[in-house]
């Protein structure tokens, strides 16, 4: 959704929904729901840079998952415009198979036979919490932001595959996908906009681009030696 102010329009609500910033993982592990994994110094620069940015934005209402970095990503934004944060464990990152473990196919998990069974369909997927089950909590998730923030805006802060799940069946994608092509950027906004109670648009920006490392972006080949952000 492009800038401006939804001006306490009643008809018209914006949820913004937010990946968290860069997380403190110099071992590379997929942390997916581990308690105990903060933002980074730089995912706090993300975090401060989506709170400008959306400082003169009408948000009257600011939730996050329970999750520390989701947390700390969403308590600038909701002290810029005097909101207590709220937590819904709606929006917690998806469980995985490999949590905590290593993950690559030359490294980590996929080396060890006995994890190749978890990889048999990647349509539901095997490997962890079912898309449609991602879709379903998601989307009262946001409902539920939409109703505390009717005729303003709210900003949601999750995880990259709830976030890009959600969006692909609002936008009436498959709901599976090479994780490589999600375009949901560390300290990304996607941003629902509802008229009443419908959905009727959905939009995308990186407020915090410039500050993303290059082989983190949507796309990106991987690099040697750089960590993707696992468990994002």
């Amino acid at each position: 959704m492009s800038g401006g102010n939804s001006g306490g329009n009643g008809d018209i609500t914006v949820v913004h929904v937010m990946r968290h910033g860069e997380v403190a993982n110099p071992d590379g592990i997929l942390y997916g729901r581990l308690p105990g994994y903060h933002l980074s110094e730089l995912g706090r620069r993300m975090a401060d840079r989506v709170a400008e940015h959306l400082s003169d934005r009408d948000v009257t209402h600011v939730v996050a998952s329970p999750l520390e970095r989701a947390q700390e990503t969403a308590e600038p934004i909701a002290k810029a415009h005097g909101l207590d944060l709220a937590t819904d464990e709606r929006l917690i990152e998806a469980a995985n198979i490999f949590q905590g473990k290593t993950f690559g196919v030359g490294d980590g998990a996929l080396r060890k036979p006995g994890n190749w069974r978890h990889l048999v369909n990647p349509f539901r997927p095997s490997w962890g919490e079912p898309y449609v089950d991602q879709v379903v909590r998601m989307m009262n998730a946001l409902s539920a932001a939409k109703d505390k923030a009717r005729g303003h805006e709210a900003v949601v802060v999750s995880h990259q595959l709830p976030i890009w799940i959600v969006r692909s069946y609002v936008e009436r994608r498959r709901l599976w996908h090479d994780p490589r092509k999600r375009q949901c950027t560390l300290a990304s906004l996607t941003t629902f906009t509802y008229q009443g109670d419908r959905i009727v648009s959905v939009g995308y920006s990186e407020p915090a681009r410039d500050l993303v490392p290059a082989h983190l972006l949507a796309g990106a080949k991987p690099v040697k030696g750089q960590a993707k952000a696992f468990g994002a």
